[in-house]
């Protein structure tokens, strides 16, 4: 009986010395993944878990993504693109307008009344990442770049013209948002996402831009009455990117940068901007059952009446781009091209 104990002893030792290099396996690479929304927002929810569950899944277990929301490991919003560059975490999805004029080829798609479609948009922001913007992304791995659904005013008071933005304080979320305030007589306050809320609340802002989707989370609908969405061709969108630091990605074995390639790119992007996109209409129904007052822009009025008021951006932001060596309206002109691509080819 003992003899046959030590046989047995001997067995499971070989077995547990014969799994561990399985098991080392199964934890070959951890991914630090950090963004500025809670958890249950739906960008996290809907769109980085997806692509992190995915490359888990895919590497079978060989990748393990750590998701960090609210910036649990520190810093604030901006620093997120920077946090990536230099290695402080492995993977980040920010705002691009939050390094004004850092990245200045993504904001075509920040110009008022530019985009129709975030899956239109997204495609086209990818394709022209690959064509000539990789140079401004060089620091890092690019593996999305989206825009977000239709963004609208969302205001302790109602408006319904650019005059009765006149004197309001409200919160944009790039520099040609910004822009865009400015021109109907707002003042802007440059403030991240996370912080509205609290602004709001405070009276520090007496409104601001986001689109629907993420006004659940930060409680919107209940700290202001009124939101004013436009019909047709958005009033703005906001830029983002997902990235990854190059060291952590070229550390990788070559399956497992095949793996994440795999994940992300074109395809990726256009699913995460449709995916925030759709998630527009439920968070819509939210203010809609709070009883809230939603003003909705037809396209005849948007393009008679506030189309003119914030058209000279597109001017100034070409002069901006010339002092950078950069063609605005070449941008401009492929971003259209590519929107009604997609809209007539792919859609």
């Amino acid at each position: 009986m003992f003899a046959r104990r030590i046989v047995l002893a001997g067995l499971c030792a070989g077995l547990m010395s014969a799994l561990a290099p399985l098991n080392a396996i199964a934890q070959e690479h951890t991914l630090k993944l950090q963004h500025f929304l809670p958890p249950q927002a739906n960008v996290p929810k809907l769109v980085l878990d997806v692509w992190a569950d995915n490359v888990e899944k895919d590497s079978e277990g060989r990748i393990k993504v750590e998701r960090y929301a609210g910036m649990a490991l520190g810093g604030k919003p901006p620093e997120l693109y920077d946090q990536v560059a230099d290695g402080v975490i492995d993977i980040g999805w920010t705002v691009v307008g939050y390094t004004p004029g850092r990245f200045p080829s993504t904001e075509v798609f920040e110009l008022p009344f530019m985009v129709d479609d975030a899956r239109a948009a997204s495609y086209a922001y990818w394709v022209m990442y690959e064509e000539g913007m990789q140079e401004q992304f060089s620091d890092v791995h690019m593996l999305g770049t989206w825009v977000h659904g239709p963004g609208l005013f969302h205001t302790a008071d109602p408006v319904e013209s650019p005059e009765d933005l006149e004197g309001m304080k409200i919160r944009g979320g790039s520099r040609l948002v910004n822009k865009l305030l400015e021109a109907t007589g707002a003042t802007p306050v440059g403030m991240p996402v996370p912080a509205v809320a609290e602004g709001l609340a405070k009276g520090v802002i007496d409104g601001t831009t986001i689109p629907w989707e993420v006004t659940p989370a930060l409680k919107v609908p209940e700290l202001v009455e009124n939101h004013t969405e436009f019909e047709g061709t958005a009033l703005y969108t906001l830029t983002f990117v997902f990235v990854m630091n190059k060291d952590a990605y070229n550390a990788l074995p070559a399956d497992l940068q095949q793996v994440v390639d795999d994940n992300s790119g074109l395809e990726f992007s256009i699913f995460a901007g449709g995916t925030q996109a759709d998630a527009d209409g439920p968070a819509r129904e939210v203010a809609v059952d709070a009883g809230n007052n939603i003003i909705t822009i037809d396209a005849d009025t948007a393009a008679s009446v506030w189309r003119p008021v914030v058209e000279p951006i597109y001017a100034d932001w070409v002069a901006d781009l010339k002092e950078k060596d950069i063609d605005g309206e070449a941008l401009i002109a492929r971003a259209r091209q590519l929107i009604e691509y997609y809209n007539e080819n792919v859609k």
